[in-house]
């Protein structure tokens, strides 16, 4: 879940070709150290030949709440790039009654050249929400902003079902078909086909798969990754959005097929509230989350947000490589000095 009414309060892209820039303790690699202007909330990060390009949750002050961008040079070090340019999408208002202060937690997938942006409309604590698209055939990475194309609604909900419409993440599969994940809280992490060209829901497949819950619980921010046999899906547990308060931390879970079930590192179903953690909050690292895997070349990486300690709970930007154990698992490379 996203809520980023101002600066305080996800691709199947390469990313970071850097390697990280300090020691966790030991001969260990730290996660990167980045600098430059790195407020962000829900990020989604593509490389783009050279160029870096950050998707990120509208801000209700700036650009009529659209997703909001950054990029950079060497990922790295980044800089304010605007919003997504364009039209406040009609459709929106009349799918909820009203239109929100902004759009919540972008999510950019690339196929065969063409852009898809998963973006959610919503009314924060409401499942009254949707998941639209914007399509780009002509991105340039010099002018992110523009180009975007609407596509309108791809998956509602309303009061009354036992889901929420928000938090889309697509992975494609090697036998050529595409799927969204998506959720927050209620029954927790669903997902639906998609046709892999329109990006829309395929709708020679209605059903609703279910892929985690915590029975009501707080659960969201989907994302996922194919790797050796399995697949994995990352997810955000607890309170986000709270500043110094926030108590976010990242989980994960894997699964021989993309529909489920979802086991723990223990066992545990993802289905019965199971989850293995992979941060927690540390130091100055507060409420680790909104996170998003990604590929860069043959490493896998996770891009997130944290709520600054020594900065007011402001929300910012971090990333780390995705080290794998023997037996397939997940961890991340421990937090730059420390954490502190």
């Amino acid at each position: 879940m996203a809520l980023l009414v101002r600066p305080a309060s996800r691709l199947a892209m390469g990313l970071f070709t850097l390697g990280s820039l300090a020691l966790g303790g030991g001969d260990r690699p730290s996660q990167s150290i980045l600098r430059g202007h790195l407020v962000i909330h829900d990020p989604s990060v593509a490389r783009v030949g050279q160029h870096y390009v950050a998707f990120w949750t509208g801000d209700e002050h700036v650009g009529d709440g659209a997703p909001r961008i950054k990029t950079s040079r060497d990922g790295r070090t980044w800089t304010d790039a605007g919003t997504l340019q364009g039209d406040r999408p009609r459709w929106i208002a009349q799918h909820l009654d009203t239109y929100p202060p902004n759009l919540w937690a972008p999510h950019v997938f690339e196929r065969q050249g063409t852009y898809y942006l998963y973006y959610s409309a919503s009314l924060f604590g409401k499942n009254t929400s949707a998941i639209g698209l914007a399509v780009n055939r002509h991105f340039d990475p010099r002018n992110p902003g523009a180009n975007w194309e609407d596509k309108g609604l791809v998956v509602a909900s309303r009061e009354g079902d036992n889901f929420n419409a928000i938090d889309a993440a697509r992975l494609d599969t090697p036998d050529g078909r595409a799927w969204l994940a998506f959720g927050s809280f209620w029954d927790g992490i669903k997902m639906r086909e998609l046709d892999p060209v329109s990006g829309k829901l395929k709708s020679s497949n209605p059903t609703l798969y279910s892929l985690a819950s915590r029975g009501g619980g707080p659960i969201e921010a989907p994302s996922l990754l194919r790797r050796g046999g399995y697949y994995y899906l990352f997810t955000s547990f607890d309170k986000c959005c709270s500043g110094l308060f926030s108590t976010y931390r990242i989980m994960v879970g894997r699964s021989k097929s993309v529909t489920g079930p979802y086991v723990d590192k223990r066992g545990t179903p993802l289905l019965a509230g199971g989850g293995t953690e992979l941060q927690a909050m540390k130091g100055r690292f507060i409420g680790p989350g909104g996170q998003e895997v990604y590929r860069d070349g043959d490493r896998d990486m996770l891009a997130y947000h944290y709520y600054d300690g020594d900065d007011a709970g402001v929300p910012k930007l971090q990333v780390s490589t995705i080290r794998w154990s023997a037996d397939g698992w997940p961890s991340l490379d421990p937090l730059p000095n420390g954490g502190e």
